[in-house]
């Protein structure tokens, strides 16, 4: 059996090399699919590794609450996510920031409404800046990180703002504008505290830490009017009555809502959504699409092998006449779809992390790699080569010895 596998293997690496810019193009047309896939399982993986990680910082004891919505659930993810005004029909208040406040296992909770608004100062004008309203207890439930200055406190939080760092630069032309004022709806606000450069741009709060300007809520209610609040975050002293607590928020909002279920609380994974939703979405289009790359690899790899057997006929019938089984015919042709396959899947494998690390040096996303990722990878080579491979295999072993030896080039 060992010489026989020998055998196989060396009658398809010489009937490969024998044709090598052929078995090249062929292996291309597979390494091309299978980029596409460790290119996909790449990105993903490392965005739900991100995901994933910033919910281990922030802790177990979070429950968020958020607008439900009527839509089906791929156009909810996509509009939560793409629109400024995905929540602006949400029912959510400050007063249920309050409420849930009250709730004796919650310790603090904090509201998250966010507005498109015009912000200047003396020089400069950003026309489109995101308004984050919240509590100043918001800062002590986020892990933020400040650059310069500090965040908001009771004393002084009807009259400062605290900035991102991108944000710093297009408004002032500086990194630490702390103690200088904006006009936001004709009113002055000091800065006094601008966060640092946050990396990670994907977070369940779904917030642009870099370009945000974070204020009261209460105050920027009194300027803008009907505000609306996207999201209540709220920590338990402990974490073992976190389903509790959060049936608890559910029966309580229940009740201030009229018994309308028109909102989600949400605890643990769950929490990840909308960004993992979408990140799902994204993912089986895009397998949709390398799948659509393999299957015209695969193709390939079959019209090679068909090619092949027609050329080979005449060896067909001598191998045949001297004792071949059909059996080790078939086995001959199907060991060269799977090394022309597994040559390709190498290639890819290679080229698909290429292209992971140059998409790494443009976006936040480091290149994820595990053996998950790689276990896949070989079975899907291994799939293609035995299911492009069988046919041509099988109409080899299916010759008849007398006609193929009559057959000539």
């Amino acid at each position: 059996m060992a010489m026989l596998f020998r055998t196989h293997l060396k009658l398809a690496r010489t009937s490969i090399k024998e044709n090598r810019t052929r078995s090249f193009l062929t292996c291309l047309g597979i390494a091309i699919g299978i980029a596409s896939i460790i290119l996909i399982l790449s990105l993903t993986g490392s965005i739900s590794k991100l995901i994933s990680s910033e919910l281990e910082s922030i802790g177990s004891d979070l429950i968020v609450v958020r607008p439900s919505s009527t839509k089906d659930g791929i156009t909810s993810v996509i509009e939560e996510l793409t629109s400024s005004n995905s929540f602006e029909r949400s029912t959510l208040k400050v007063e249920d920031t309050k409420s849930i406040s009250e709730i004796e296992q919650v310790t603090v909770a904090a509201p998250i409404a966010l507005s498109v608004n015009t912000i200047t100062n003396e020089d400069n004008t950003v026309a489109s800046a995101t308004i984050l309203g919240t509590t100043t207890d918001f800062f002590t439930m986020e892990p933020l990180a400040f650059r310069y200055g500090t965040a908001l406190s009771e004393k002084n939080k009807e009259t400062s703002v605290v900035i991102g760092h991108m944000l710093s630069l297009y408004l002032f032309n500086t990194s630490n504008p702390v103690g200088r004022t904006l006009n936001f709806h004709g009113q002055r606000f000091i800065v006094v505290g601008v966060l640092e450069e946050v990396t990670d741009s994907i977070n369940f709060n779904n917030i642009d830490y870099n370009n945000i300007l974070i204020m009261d809520v209460n105050v920027l209610n009194d300027l803008i009017g009907s505000l609306q609040v996207q999201q209540i975050n709220a920590k338990v002293a402990n974490t073992s009555e976190l389903a509790s607590t959060a049936e608890a928020i559910q029966k309580l909002l229940l009740e201030q809502h009229s018994g309308d279920t028109n909102f989600t609380v949400s605890y643990g994974d769950a929490i990840a959504h909308p960004a993992s939703s979408l990140l799902n979405i994204i993912s089986g289009m895009l397998a949709i699409v390398a799948s659509v790359s393999l299957v015209v690899g695969g193709i390939g790899v079959m019209n090679i092998m068909l090619v092949s057997v027609a050329e080979r006929t005449h060896e067909i019938g001598i191998r045949k006449a001297v004792g071949a089984s059909s059996r080790n015919i078939l086995m001959q042709f199907m060991f060269e779809s799977l090394i022309m396959s597994i040559l390709g899947g190498i290639m890819g494998i290679i080229l698909g992390y290429i292209l992971a690390f140059f998409a790494s040096s443009i976006t936040p996303f480091a290149p994820y790699i595990s053996w998950q990722i790689l276990l896949i990878v070989f079975a899907t080579t291994i799939g293609v080569g035995v299911i492009f491979g069988i046919y041509p295999a099988i109409k080899a072993a299916s010759k008849n010895p007398i006609d193929s030896l009559k057959h000539y080039r």
